[in-house]
């Protein structure tokens, strides 16, 4: 097939399509790429593809491929990349890539053919980060629990007098222990609950439940 037969089929595909030379340059640009794009044929026809799309793995990676197989007739893989638009966003895009070789010629050209993807990728971007926050709390709560449970039951029973609000003497007398035993128990329940004062304490141990 000779390069205008093909460029002229490609003008009817339904896919965004544009072929691109062996110097990155492109040679054709359809219908379909322009209305993905918002870039007019007539604009970017005979430009570097990377200075118009901003993706020269568009062009140098494919080649680059083809020439460490030894293969002008190896399909590279579809690839997922983001290309600029007119307005210069980026939009994810599916591309896949066919070698063409000109019989009458021996010109290579690259035929693009691409699928607008980019809301299914955002899509994935935002399922991504929703469970990375999951993640994020899930090993918050458990390193939490880890700590709530690693409270002792002498440690609970003071968190329950403390509730109450009498004093230190009154707690420490009930229990049967000195004030400086008490005074450890409860710098380890501000260690392990990661509170500061025993309101603090007390306060956060409602809030989970430890205590009534």
């Amino acid at each position: 097939m000779l390069d205008s037969e093909l460029l002229a089929l490609l003008e009817h595909t339904a896919d965004a399509a544009f072929a691109i030379t062996d110097d990155g340059r492109i040679r054709s640009w359809n219908r379909a790429a322009e209305r993905m794009l918002g870039h007019d044929a007539s604009r970017v026809v005979g430009r570097l593809v990377a200075d118009v799309l901003g993706a020269p793995a568009l062009d140098r990676g494919a080649r680059t491929r083809l020439r460490r197989r030894g293969d002008d007739e190896c399909v590279p893989p579809t690839i997922d990349v983001q290309l600029r638009t007119e307005s210069g966003a980026l939009l994810w895009a599916s591309v896949s890539t066919i070698v063409h070789r000109d019989r009458r010629t021996g010109c290579r050209l690259f035929i693009q053919l691409a699928r607008d993807i980019d809301q299914r990728r955002r899509n994935e971007e935002l399922l991504a980060r929703l469970l990375e926050t999951q993640q994020h709390v899930s090993l918050r709560d458990a390193a939490l629990e880890s700590r709530e449970d690693a409270l002792s039951d002498q440690e609970r029973r003071i968190l329950r007098l403390l509730a109450t609000g009498v004093s230190s003497p009154t707690i420490a007398a009930s229990l049967g222990i000195s004030a400086q035993t008490l005074r450890n128990h409860v710098h380890h329940i501000n260690r392990k609950l990661r509170t500061h004062t025993r309101l603090e304490a007390v306060t956060h141990a409602q809030r989970l439940g430890l205590i009534a």
